[in-house]
């Protein structure tokens, strides 16, 4: 009792109080064993890595929601009406232990609803305050026990035992949580893979999907406005039948297949990756289906489609994928606005699960992407043999910006783990899923337009023009074009003027020159293009003008349809069908062999030739330009997929660079240097003319590694030992190579090498020792910038084929055996970074040949023949291809040289 201006005393609580307070009590008393049992199954998932978060946890945790908020007015009305009351009291410890108590229950529910996501003005989407208020909101409730026995201890008697009887309860139903969340999480579905094949995508069950599971990116858009407002213009978005240019591509293939085969089974080659919901929800199979009309049709790669995936199944690609239904909040599917929205409420209020369901690690890895970005076309779809396809992951895997590749020209300072690094770049943003950036202090998140090199979309389907602008950035300066070099004469083999600039040479008038322009990739992590190769169109446009006079064309466009000079030199794939035709209308059944393939690895070069003989009246300098372009789709195709509507090749063109150079006529000029080192445009140079195939070019790529040899870089030792070694001069490459470890080259690189020169020499524990050295990676500067060489498969393969070589040179029976069982080990591991590998099934055959083991040398004697080359068939389409294409059958030559001034040149006056 206390008294208030000397009036009757007051009780501290009166009955009204008591009732409230007894609403209080009963309420925490509830949210407590409800907290032992949600506190209880977090720590359970947080130390066993499970998902444990089910139906009963959310509704659990919802249930936390609606109590945590049905008690804020009870705890805070009873808080301020006894504090009236009881401020006065003599008894001073209860009074203070009291305003504390009242204080942290305030901060208990003050946390609470700061992290309960998507309450306006208060939550908290910060990362860090967010992490601050979750374990106050975590430890209050104990501080707040402790404090409300001392204070009731300084006052009225406790009832020991409800609280005992309370915590009991708690405990109890905490230790059934576990047990339950274990039981729940213990249960698998097994896996099967019939219904989708040939591609090589399956469901978790077996069984199919409803189609509304996998087409929920509206839901998806309420929380994460930034990413879906991406995706929505991005290349997944139409990536299936909402795509013209692919509509036209998979109604050839279902249909060719249907004719063939009587059902389009084989065209879910093409829907593992293009086609998700269509092909899980068994629409796909129907003959007859709507490809216009059925909402499937233009669902693209939703958000699901990606972020439901289970785990991958190998690196061999095609979709090589489980995807499941997603674990779901209370009323997902409602149909129930009232419901929707607080399955929205739960989820931001506790993203955990959905963190864990949709955004898993293996979304973070090469390998993800590469499921859908590396493709081999199967017997099922061509009725003809294992081929591989477009293949995006290896030529990353191979390469020197993921630190894997052994044998790149280029290195960077830091590896690159992944794809997102460059085309999921951060972008800043206040989504829910945004997180700090530690170099700009930004929230940002990984954005979802996935610019690459789709500059027909946007065009097509007339998305933003911000969606193209990102696409050509990134295509702008991805590569280089440098006019490097002037022969006098007519062949590559004339003397060469080389560098060009800061000296420029003068021509004169009458004669014949040969024009050397060096395109170098620069940006790029992968092939250029890699993709669809076969349709992309990149051209080298060279122009030569005197006095404002086109003197010499090539790669010109013509005026009627936009087409390319086909004389042109095409930096793509030229891709046969069995009779020598063509691929070109993306039929991806129908692919046999390329007749040529120009496209650039990442951090390579190649030399493009140009022939050109001034007019004998030259008198003005001439001027000679070069540009790259790029245009998504070549003329022929969007002839076939636009049909009667086409009028001609529209499609944006991007400039990816350029470069200008102009000859004097009369005496030699000088012309600022192009912003490249010296030794780096002779270093591509040679880099290009290595490249050539059956060694067309390998006299004149010696002398320009002599050049950057000359000009002090270790660089030049190193190339010209790879150029020597291809030539099959052993004494002299090792003596290159040599000189580059001394000159401070890539010690990696020089072990590689060098232990290729030990092999050829005989000196199998030398190759041996420099082999194991790079599966190692013993190199501390490889090891600083984020290399691991262990995933380079070329180099496993030539260790297993020294192992193999040191096995029969063995004194005994124990000793071969060793050796051949440590080539086995290397030939397996090579298996694993590519299943599809025909040198390391022809190596394990030869490994259990000699063990005797004749049942597993058969079955890789078998997979070799499936996965080699077929070259007596590929001779046959060649040679029908050259006989029908006259520029095709040029442009597949070891050395080209483009005639500047071929009759008939688009662009060229008469």
């Amino acid at each position: 009792m206390t008294t208030i201006g000397g009036a009757r005393p007051i009780a501290v609580v009166g009955p009204g109080m008591r009732r409230l307070l007894v609403t209080v009590l009963a309420l925490f008393a509830v949210l407590v064993v409800n907290s032992a049992y949600l506190g209880a199954v977090s720590w359970r998932q947080w130390f066993t890595g499970a998902s444990l978060e089910d139906a009963v946890y959310q509704s659990m945790f919802l249930t936390h929601l609606v109590l945590g908020l049905a008690i804020i007015a009870p705890a805070l009305i009873y808080g301020v009406m006894h504090l009236r009351r009881a401020i006065r009291r003599p008894n001073r410890l209860a009074v203070r232990l009291g305003l504390i108590l009242f204080a942290c229950v305030i901060v208990l529910l003050a946390t609470g609803i700061a992290l309960t996501r998507g309450v306006p003005l208060v939550e908290l989407r910060d990362p860090a305050a967010r992490a601050v208020a979750y374990w106050a909101h975590v430890a209050t409730p104990f501080l707040v026990c402790w404090l409300f026995v001392l204070h009731r201890l300084a006052g009225r008697a406790i009832r020991w035992k409800v609280g005992a009887g309370i915590a009991a309860l708690a405990v109890g139903l905490g230790g059934g949580g576990m047990w339950l969340a274990d039981r729940n999480a213990s249960a698998v579905v097994a896996d099967a893979e019939a219904d989708f094949l040939p591609s090589l995508a399956r469901t978790a069950t077996g069984r199919h999907i409803p189609a509304e599971h996998l087409m929920r990116d509206a839901d998806c858009a309420s929380c994460h406005a930034d990413v879906h407002a991406d995706w929505q213009h991005s290349a997944h978005r139409f990536a299936s039948f909402n795509n013209p240019a692919y509509l036209f591509s998979v109604r050839g293939t279902r249909q060719a297949v249907l004719e063939r085969d009587g059902d389009v089974a084989a065209a879910r080659f093409c829907a593992g990756c293009h086609d998700p919901a269509p092909l899980f929800s068994g629409r796909f199979d129907d003959p007859n289906f709507d490809d216009e009309n059925d909402p499937t049709a233009h669902a693209g790669i939703g958000c699901v489609a990606c972020h439901a995936i289970e785990a991958i199944g190998s690196v061999r690609g095609n979709a090589d994928y489980v995807i499941g239904i997603p674990e779901r909040y209370p009323f997902a599917m409602s149909d129930n606005a009232l419901l929707r929205d607080i399955n929205g409420f739960l989820i931001k209020a506790k993203p955990a699960l959905h963190k864990r369901t949709f955004l898993k690690p293996l979304h973070k890895t090469p390998e993800f992407c590469g499921t859908c970005h590396k493709v081999h076309l199967p017997e099922a779809l061509n009725q003809y043999r294992w081929l591989r396809g477009q293949n995006h992951y290896d030529s990353f895997l191979l390469s020197g910006v993921s630190g894997h590749g052994v044998a790149s020209f280029y290195y960077p300072d830091q590896a690159e783990p992944n794809c997102n690094g460059c085309h999921m770049p951060l972008v800043a943003s206040d989504d829910f899923a945004a997180r700090r950036n530690d170099a700009s202090g930004e929230l940002t998140i990984h954005g979802h337009l996935f610019p690459a090199a789709n500059t027909a979309l946007p065009h097509l389907l007339g998305l933003p023009n911000a969606v193209h602008d990102a696409h050509r950035r990134m295509l702008e300066g991805s590569l280089r074009v440098d006019i490097f070099g002037v022969r006098a004469g007519t062949a590559i083999d004339g003397p060469l003027t080389a560098p060009l600039r800061p000296e420029v040479p003068s021509l004169a008038g009458g004669e014949t020159y040969v024009i050397d322009i060096v395109l170098r990739t620069l940006t790029l992590g992968h092939l250029f293009t890699e993709g669809t190769a076969d349709s992309n169109e990149v051209w080298l446009e060279v122009t030569a003008t005197s006095d404002g006079r086109i003197i010499g064309k090539s790669g010109g466009r013509s005026a009627a349809d936009g087409a390319v000079d086909p004389w042109s030199h095409f930096v793509n794939a030229y891709v046969l069908d069995r009779d020598g035709n063509r691929i070109d209308r993306r039929n991806a059944e129908d692919i046999f062999t390329p007749l040529y393939n120009h496209q650039i690895p990442p951090g390579s070069a190649s030399v493009a030739h140009y022939r050109l003989r001034l007019p004998d009246d030259v008198a003005a300098p001439v001027e000679v330009t070069a540009k790259l372009h790029y245009r998504k789709f070549d003329t022929t195709y969007m002839r076939h997929f636009q049909g009667e509507d086409f009028a001609g090749n529209t499609l944006p063109i991007v400039t990816i660079a350029a470069d200008r150079m102009i000859f004097p006529i009369t005496a030699g000029d000088s012309a600022p240097a192009p912003d490249i080192p010296r030794w780096q445009r002779w270093n591509d140079y040679g880099i290009g003319l290595l490249a050539k195939p059956d060694r067309g070019a390998l006299r004149q790529a010696e002398e320009a590694f002599r050049q950057v040899a000359a000009l002090g870089r270790a660089e030049g030792e190193l190339n010209l030992g790879r150029v020597l070694l291809r030539e099959g001069r052993l004494d002299e490459a090792a003596a290159a190579l040599r000189g580059a470890a001394a000159g401070g080259a890539y010690p990696w690189s020089v072990a590689w090498f060098g232990g290729e020169v030990d092999l050829q020499n005989g000196v199998v524990d030398g190759a041996i020792d420099a082999f194991t050295r790079l599966v190692e990676t013993d190199f501390i500067e490889a090891r600083t910038r984020g290399f691991d060489f262990s995933r380079d498969y070329r180099l496993q393969n030539k260790l297993a084929g020294a192992l193999f070589e040191r096995a029969k040179l063995a004194t005994s029976a124990e000793r071969e055996s060793e050796w051949l069982r440590a080539a086995e080990a290397r030939y397996r591991t090579a298996l694993e970074l590519d299943p599809e590998n025909f040198t390391a099934h022809y190596g394990l055959a030869q490994v259990y040949g000699r063990m005797g083991d004749e049942g597993r040398a058969h079955e890789h004697r078998r997979l070799h023949a499936r996965y080699r080359p077929d070259d007596n068939a590929k001779d046959r389409a060649v040679a029908a291809a050259r006989r029908r294409d006259a520029a095709a059958n040029h442009a597949a030559e070891a050395v080209v040289i483009y005639d500047l001034q071929r009759p008939g040149a688009y662009g060229l006056p008469p």
